[in-house]
């Protein structure tokens, strides 16, 4: 049996359809070209029959990426499939991954059916996908709570029927290390077929246990881990992308497998994937938190000192934390600023050069120095910017008066080109901006949460607002930086106001598709 474990990433699908806000296609895109850089064998994009916009975003990463293979999640159903395999077949490779329940709790009382019409309906599902490629994987919901002998019976089936990896997920995430270990080594002692397959993983946080499940899972046997980065997912969320790696990696000697992973993207992806999914890293969350290398205590510190190995099993520079700090200042060139991207890890595709220096001078000239986290920040930035942006802040001043608890504001918003100026009063700066901003564009926009957060360190870090609108029902995150917090509020309203207008242009488009097809139905 090989040694090498498969890392299969579901950033994208199960960690994507628990955030507060959707992920636009962009956005999406971006963090596929990180898991590629990253590593992870596979990358499960999307569930293109749910939506448009999840068969788009599919499609997109489908024909963008080349050193990771792209899959896409379908139910039992020949429809599903159909749009799996349509979004996925602009790609050289792809995998289908479909699924069905097994556990006696669902198969009677969500799909309300028997066992034996369960496993000819998972049956008839892999054989369908094989119709479009050879790589079809299989998972069998809820497997956790499946009596084992259903479970055998449907995973020697579902090998007969052409799967090629088989999935055993802990759904809910009940199980513990003994009793997951035991039913991946009663497959292997009982399905005839297993060498036919690769084992497969997928455990979920519940109880806090889906890292320690997979490590189990793969000690008897099974050598794919499903897994997301940050732990992102349903409910408690999904065992850690971050965690698995670097346990494989610094107990190799004891575990004896291995990852494809390039453990020094492990930070960037981790703080990438936290920004766009509005999801921050808890401080004391391994691998990638902010504390993950601190050192607080006086004997951990005195031990540091004497010999690093003391009280670090692992440095942050093998998961691509520098530790040393440039400071630059508007003195510093532009191969400076080449120099300290690429030192970052990142490449010259990743940033436009001339925007970032523009930035960067900008900022400089505002703070005196400039840091690694603000240029990073800078370009995370730029990455989110639009050629078709239709709000765009040009000028914001606010007076704010403490006594008195109230503040005005006036802006000069840019609408299509056009330059708009307005003011207003608020019971403070945020609230009189925000005003003011709705005055000159002419949106309402209801805003569910708001956050402000600090990149980087000291009174002249850069400020980072995340809001959350609710527009039409659907929810949407803006982000706004600057080392103005209200400025920042405003950008990020901005940034909303833009992601909501597109939205309405897409179902304008949309319905212009409809009313053209009836038109011609109607011939």
């Amino acid at each position: 049996m090989s040694n090498r474990v498969i890392i299969f990433d579901t950033t994208l699908r199960d960690g994507e359809q628990a955030l507060a806000a959707s992920l636009t296609v962009k956005e999406k895109l971006q963090i596929a070209l990180a898991l590629e850089r990253l590593g992870v064998d596979v990358m499960e994009v999307g569930f293109p029959v749910s939506s448009p916009g999840d068969f788009e975003s599919v499609q997109t990463i489908a024909k963008t990426i080349k050193n990771s293979r792209v899959c896409a999640l379908s139910r039992a159903l020949e429809s599903d499939i159909d749009a799996a395999a349509q979004a996925l077949s602009v790609a050289e490779q792809f995998r289908i991954h479909t699924f069905i329940s097994t556990s006696t709790i669902h198969v009677e009382n969500k799909l309300k059916r028997s066992f034996d019409q369960v496993l000819d309906m998972a049956v008839g599902a892999v054989k369908y996908a094989r119709r479009f490629t050879d790589d079809v994987e299989f998972s069998c919901e809820d497997a956790g709570r499946t009596p084992i002998d259903n479970l055998c019976r449907m995973v020697e089936e579902a090998i007969k029927a052409g799967a090629r990896t088989i999935n055993i997920p802990d759904t809910v995430g009940y199980t513990v290390p003994s009793e997951f270990g035991g039913i991946i080594q009663t497959l292997f002692n009982r399905v005839p077929n297993i060498d036919q397959a690769v084992i497969s993983v997928h455990c979920h946080d519940d109880l806090g246990l889906s890292v320690a499940n997979s490590i189990t899972a793969v000690q008897h046997g099974a050598r794919q881990i499903e897994c997301t980065v940050n732990g992102i997912g349903e409910r408690a969320g999904n065992c850690s992308l971050e965690e698995i790696a670097m346990i494989l990696s610094t107990r190799k000697g004891e575990l004896g497998l291995e990852t494809g992973i390039n453990a020094k993207e492990i930070h960037r992806t981790s703080s990438l994937v936290s920004q766009l999914c509005n999801m921050p890293v808890q401080a004391n969350k391994a691998i990638v938190g902010a504390n993950a290398f601190t050192h607080s205590s006086g004997i951990h510190q005195d031990g540091m000192l004497k010999a690093q190995n003391t009280y670090e099993i692992m440095t942050p520079e093998s998961i691509g934390l520098n530790r040393n700090n440039l400071n630059m200042t508007s003195r510093s060139g532009r191969h400076v600023i080449k120099h300290r991207m690429s030192e970052l890890g990142y490449g010259e595709q990743d940033y436009d050069m001339d925007v970032l220096y523009e930035e960067f001078l900008a900022l400089a000239d505002k703070k005196g120095q400039v840091f690694d986290y603000d240029l990073e920040a800078l370009a995370f930035m730029e990455a989110q910017a639009e050629d078709d942006d239709h709000f765009e802040l040009q000028q914001l001043v606010v007076h704010s008066d403490s006594t008195e608890g109230s503040a005005t504001a006036t802006v000069k918003v840019a609408v299509n080109g056009e330059t708009i100026t307005e003011a207003a009063t608020g019971n403070g700066p945020v609230d009189a901006a925000y005003k003011a901003v709705a005055r000159a564009s002419g949106c309402k926009t209801n805003i569910t949460s708001y956050q402000l957060s600090a990149k980087g360190e000291g009174h002249n870090a850069l400020g980072q607002v995340d809001i959350t609108a609710k527009y039409r029902e659907q929810n949407f995150h803006g982000v706004g930086l600057a080392t103005d917090v209200v400025e920042a509020s405003a950008k990020a309203l901005i940034h909303v106001m833009n992601l909501t207008w597109r939205a309405d242009k897409v179902a304008d488009c949309k319905q212009r598709i409809q009313q053209n097809k009836q038109e011609f139905g109607s011939v």
